[in-house]
């Protein structure tokens, strides 16, 4: 998608950019519900200000931190349950990839392009039913704490078999227990396909194993390797090449079968052939033969080591707090870690409560990653989104694409990361395109007008499982009319955003034309920060 980039906001923007420091003071009650809205949430909706205000931040906070008490718009649900790739079994979606790919070996005619459209739709329906909870539902820290863990525990979904796998990879095992326990949490991702698949623990095996087939024929140490650099202990932690070439050998045997996963619907499966049964000694510790327990055994110590528990608060109060998190804040959220084995809503709540969270120091402090910065700028505009490929388009430009992190380590999210003049300067074209309602978010997308009723029981094996026949596309209604876009409303947006937005720039803004007004808002500095 190309955006027409406007001059005239730019050099606004740009004139914006010049303000002085601001001077340190407590938050008031206004700037707290702002904060918590920035930061809890992905920036407020019409309305939402007023919400926090009124039943008090603190309220506000507890609810958020259980969202299983907010219920979710019942369109929003609607449209969730209408999404037929992203809630089938995984097995059904495995068998979808590997039978379209079979056609492809086979060549038979027309398969590259029945694949292409299948990955394309299953890519589409992932995307928009993360991007219309993360817009759409209340229960926003649910939603920010996806965002976070998938980051945390990334898999690429450009990597062969897990392009059918991200949608069950996220429902399964990230949403459940974005704010449990870290050892389920933990647990669920080891076990998942996806990240069996992505970090290669699926192949490894005992050398010379008697299970192993083709690639599976020797020790893989890419997932122990990530699992404590990354996921858990963090690189600074002590320990040695030793420790994760022993723990690879503890994780020998942990796979998935692929004939099993598609015909029963089994996610997991220990191989005790393949498990290298020989003496191990990790962390210090000398690991008695236990099969599969070995495995969860060293889950078990990573989810409540204390270098687990600084890493992971270290990075929590990263993405709430600052770029280079307050010390004190973050040993003692360590110090709740480790009293509560991992629970990861007591941690938020410890670091919720904290005068480092709440402070005017924090308040802006965090500059938006691309997806932080267009889901806020949709939730504040209010727009009707039918179509999330506008949106998807903009945050692949802006360099981050949904799902599309090719590293283990995920995205950053600090400042450096994301500032600069390239991405300055397209953020500014998506809010000035958003802005003046020229972004076909109202469409109907092409994969959303394939009937239902074609979708239920694809010929995978010979006709397109993206198209329904002849029969039944003449029988269908025509499509709806698509909206004409609208632009976006700037009294209604300053209104929103109220708070958020510096009285300099609000000055800057109201001195030019009222068809700029909205664009400079959206494409502000004060905006581009949370």
């Amino acid at each position: 998608m190309h955006l027409r980039f406007p001059l005239a906001v730019l050099a606004a923007v740009l004139a914006m950019s010049a303000q002085p420091a601001a001077v340190a003071a407590p938050l008031t009650p206004e700037q707290q519900a702002v904060h918590v809205l920035n930061r809890l949430a992905f920036g407020p909706r019409p309305g939402d200000l007023e919400r926090v205000e009124r039943i008090g931040v603190a309220a506000w906070i507890e609810q958020q931190l259980h969202p299983e008490s907010i219920a979710l718009p019942t369109a929003l649900e609607a449209r969730l349950r209408a999404l037929d790739t992203v809630n089938r079994g995984t097995g059904e979606s495995v068998a979808e990839f590997v039978d379209l790919q079979r056609q492809v070996r086979d060549e038979d005619e027309g398969a590259k392009a029945r694949r292409r459209m299948a990955q394309a739709r299953v890519a589409n329906q992932a995307a928009e039913a993360r991007l219309l909870r993360a817009i759409e539902s209340p229960r926003q820290l649910e939603e920010v704490m996806v965002d976070f863990w998938y980051n945390h525990f990334n898999v690429f979904s450009g990597k062969g078999v897990d392009r059918a796998l991200v949608s069950s990879y996220e429902r399964d095992a990230i949403r459940p227990y974005a704010l449990g326990h870290f050892r389920d949490l933990l647990g669920a991702t080891a076990k998942h396909p996806a990240m069996l698949y992505f970090l290669d623990n699926a192949v490894s095996s005992a050398p010379d194993a008697p299970g192993a087939k083709r690639k599976a024929r020797g020790l893989n140490e890419n997932y122990a390797r990530e699992l404590m650099e990354l996921h858990t202990l963090g690189v600074d932690a002590g320990y040695s090449q030793k420790d994760v070439t022993e723990l690879a050998r503890m994780l020998t045997g942990w796979t998935y079968d692929q004939r099993r996963l598609i015909g029963l619907g089994e996610t997991f499966r220990f191989d005790a052939r393949r498990h290298d049964g020989g003496a191990k000694s990790w962390l210090g510790h000398p690991i008695p033969a236990d099969g599969q327990g070995e495995g969860e055994y060293a889950l078990d110590v990573l989810a409540t080591h204390p270098a687990t528990a600084y890493h992971l608060s270290w990075q929590l109060a990263q993405y709430f707090v600052s770029d280079t998190p307050p010390p004190a804040l973050v040993v003692r959220m360590s110090r709740t870690w480790l009293d509560t084995s991992g629970d990861i809503r007591a941690v938020l709540g410890t670091l919720f409560k904290s005068p480092e969270f709440m402070s005017s120091e924090a308040a802006g402090a965090k500059f938006k990653t691309p997806y932080q910065f267009v889901v806020s700028a949709v939730r504040a505009s209010a727009d009707t989104v039918v179509d999330v490929g506008p949106l998807v388009s903009t945050m692949a430009q802006l360099g981050m694409p949904l799902y599309g992190c090719q590293t283990p380590d995920g995205y950053k999210n600090t400042q450096d990361a994301w500032l600069n003049p390239d991405a300055l300067a397209r953020r500014i074209a998506f809010a000035a395109a958003l802005a003046g309602g020229r972004l076909p978010l109202a469409r109907v997308p092409a994969y959303a007008a394939v009937p239902a009723r074609a979708r239920e029981a694809p010929n995978l094996a010979g006709s397109d499982a993206m198209a329904p026949p002849a029969s039944l596309a003449a029988a269908s209604p025509p499509p709806p009319q698509v909206p004409k876009p609208t632009p976006l409303d700037a009294a209604r947006l300053q209104d929103t955003l109220a708070g958020a937005i510096s009285r300099r720039t609000l000055d800057i803004v109201g001195r030019n034309p009222d068809n700029l007004k909205a664009a400079m808002l959206l494409g502000s500095p004060d905006f581009m920060q949370r």
